[in-house]
């Protein structure tokens, strides 16, 4: 799929449109105490994202997990410089929501096709909020083990 473009349709959590690299958490991210927000990496002991840096990417989860500090941690990293550039998630909790609104970058949730399956970390990536879309531009052909 190298070169060719996928488009995803879901809905708006945050407004705004951005594009920025990907970077995919099979796992759902704790907020509190999970994440450093000093630095904008993954601090989860046994995540797999552990010592990751989130800043500046397209975050995209499942969703979040942990107390309703989630979204407190995440607010921080607006503060510092370390917050994600956009997000993207399939799992709508209030946490995640509040996360992302405290965040204040473009999110979107409930896409026609699970992210997760359709994003690799390293792609290039296209937020339109406004319109609850999602591009991706593939960085590299998927390996044979990758493909459906």
């Amino acid at each position: 799929m190298s070169g060719s473009s996928i488009v995803l349709h879901g809905r708006t959590v945050v407004p705004g449109v951005v594009e920025g690299e990907a970077l995919v958490s099979p796992e759902t991210i704790s907020g509190w105490g999970g994440i450093d927000p000093a630095r904008g990496v993954v601090i989860e002991r046994r995540h797999a994202l552990h010592e990751v840096s989130f800043a500046g990417k397209i975050l995209v989860f499942p969703g979040a997990k942990g107390s309703s500090g989630w979204s407190g941690f995440f607010q921080a990293t607006r503060l510092a410089g370390t917050a994600p550039l956009g997000m993207i998630y399939t799992t709508t909790t209030s946490k995640a929501a509040l996360g992302a609104v405290v965040t204040r970058v473009p999110t979107v949730t409930d896409l026609d096709r699970d992210p997760l399956a359709v994003i690799r970390t390293g792609d290039r990536v296209r937020i339109d909020a406004e319109h609850g879309t999602v591009t991706v531009h593939p960085a590299a052909p998927p390996s044979p083990e990758e493909t459906p």
